[in-house]
């Protein structure tokens, strides 16, 4: 634990308290009386409220629609499964800016649905929470069918022999197993939605405002420090508490498992149901994933002259008013440059907190699980803005460094790494463990022999998850990322804040490229992850 204890508490912790401190302490006096007259004002209240019941709905609509496409990549066998999970991937990987803008030239004014059926959507909360299932599709699908792929199906058959029916048998074996990977997955996605900044800023405009966009614009806009504050407490408040429940409950429902190969249990569908769920996952993810998607990659190529490649020639070029010091086509290798450094941080500070999590020692682990959520559910802005605070002097004065903004993406890899993780490690017999040692083997060989083996699947999946992340991160990057090596999605969202149809078009190409560097960057992870022999689990 020492190891992610310390990270999270010089590049977490310090950060936002010093946000915190210089908000709620002017001229040496505290301020905490501020606090009633801030929560007591309405537009605090209706932010609150928004977020909260938002976040709820967003949440539970995505296991609705996700659920079934993470049992479908789980136990089916089918053509080009490689390429269609890189495909529901893609979305978490675009900047949340872009995300707005693919529903906003979908369902606003003048999209795709306007000028088919004259249908809008903007300033509506269905165009939010729509988007918010686009954007989290893929945590349900990886994280839940991660493990799924891994359960003995004879489990489940042997209920059905018993005499259980399919609802029965599926309720009462494999829901149970399920169940501390599906509260993983909505915890993230209640965390990302309740959070949720560009999207609601795009397509509710000023009709709803979440937590995020108020500490934004207290932040930014007003430089009311003092508000941001409060309101960061608040969000901390709530996620702790979020926290709290989700590791009361998941821990009751933690058991040892049988796991095997996923080869074993991927087969094609039977029958006319096995069919039809197929037929409908493809579906929901051609209307909700694919459909945005392809708005985006046309609208780069749609110019004023018709269709060409005018906006990516024009990325190669440099920016003739300054605000980029170096060409748009740079802000690629950067943000593959920084992706692969946070990867690898996330997964060597993730993977030991997984670890020391496995070990179940009571009320101090349960804090140090709660503390690494802690980045998915506290304003990106207030992280970031903490950064140029506080890491300026000498140990710790980075602000012109490089590894600023790894550092930051991998704060919120992190979590990632360690709920995709630790229920594969939970779930491995402890017995397993203890035959290994009473034949000899040193508790590091035993981890290479029996967990390492069983937890490789679910260590590539979090990779995936960190360098995805850490590619499509925004919140905190604008703040630290040097003006000589912007990261991509800086660059979208600069793009899209100046006006001008090259600009717009520069901003649609540059999303398309993010995505075709995504869905190869997943692709070649699928190829690692299934280059295996059944014989290693």
């Amino acid at each position: 634990m020492a190891v992610p204890v310390a990270f999270f508490a010089l590049f977490f912790a310090w950060p936002v308290v010093s946000i915190v401190e210089r908000g709620l302490r002017v001229d040496g006096a505290w301020r905490f009386g501020r606090f009633g007259e801030t929560l007591g004002r309405p537009e605090i209240l209706d932010a609150l409220w928004f977020t909260l019941w938002q976040a709820l709905a967003s949440t539970g609509l995505t296991l609705l629609i996700a659920l079934p496409g993470a049992y479908v990549f789980a136990r089916f066998d089918f053509p080009g499964k490689g390429l269609l999970r890189a495909v529901v991937t893609v979305p978490f990987v675009m900047p949340t800016v872009m995300v707005g803008t693919a529903f906003l030239a979908l369902v606003g004014r003048g999209g795709l649905l306007d000028e088919l059926w004259g249908v809008r959507l903007d300033t509506t909360v269905w165009a939010i929470l729509i988007a918010h299932v686009f954007f989290n599709y893929a945590v349900v699908v990886r994280t839940v069918g991660g493990l799924w792929a891994q359960l003995d199906p004879r489990q489940e058959e042997a209920a059905r022999v018993l005499g259980a029916s399919r609802w029965t048998a599926w309720r009462t074996v494999t829901l149970p197993a399920l169940a501390p990977s599906v509260a993983a997955a909505a915890l993230m996605v209640f965390l990302f939605t309740a959070s949720s900044f560009a999207v609601v800023q795009i397509l509710g405009g000023s009709t709803y405002s979440t937590l995020e966009t108020e500490i934004y614009r207290q932040t930014v806009i007003r430089f009311d420090l003092t508000t941001a504050a409060i309101l960061t407490m608040v969000q901390f408040a709530a996620v702790g508490v979020v926290l709290a429940v989700h590791a009361r409950t998941v821990r009751r429902r933690e058991t040892a498992l049988k796991l095997v190969a996923p080869e074993q249990t991927a087969r094609r569908p039977r029958g006319i149901g096995q069919w039809a769920l197929f037929a409908g996952v493809l579906l929901s993810v051609a209307l909700l994933i694919v459909l945005p998607l392809g708005v985006l990659v046309e609208r780069s190529f749609a110019t004023s002259d018709g269709y060409g490649l005018d906006y990516y020639r024009a990325l190669q070029t440099p920016d003739p008013s300054g605000t980029f010091l170096v060409p748009l086509l740079d802000t690629i290798g950067n943000s593959l440059r920084y992706a692969v450094v946070a990867t690898l941080i996330a997964l060597v500070i993730g993977g030991l907190a997984a670890a020391a999590l496995t070990r179940r020692a009571g009320r101090l682990v349960r804090g140090f699980d709660a503390l690494l959520m802690l980045p998915l559910g506290v304003s990106a802005v207030t992280v970031g803005f903490g950064f140029l605070i506080t890491l300026d002097e000498p140990p710790f004065d980075l602000r012109a460094s490089w590894i600023l903004v790894p550092l930051a993406q991998a704060l919120v890899g992190v979590p990632f790494v360690v709920r995709t993780m630790l229920p594969v490690l939970r779930a491995v017999d402890e017995r397993l463990r203890e035959a290994a040692a009473v034949l000899g083997a040193s508790p590091l060989r035993a981890w290479r022999e029996v967990d390492l083996p069983l937890v490789r699947r679910a260590l590539l999946i979090a990779a995936g998850f960190a360098f995805a992340v850490s590619l499509g991160e925004f919140g905190a990057t604008v703040f630290i990322a040097r003006p000589d090596s912007p990261t991509l999605p800086v660059a979208v969202a600069r793009l899209l804040g100046r006006p001008g149809e090259l600009n717009y078009g520069q901003a649609m190409a540059l999303s398309t490229i993010l995505m075709v560097v995504c869905a190869v960057a997943l692709l070649l992870l699928e190829r690692l992850r299934t280059d295996r022999t059944s014989g290693e689990f």
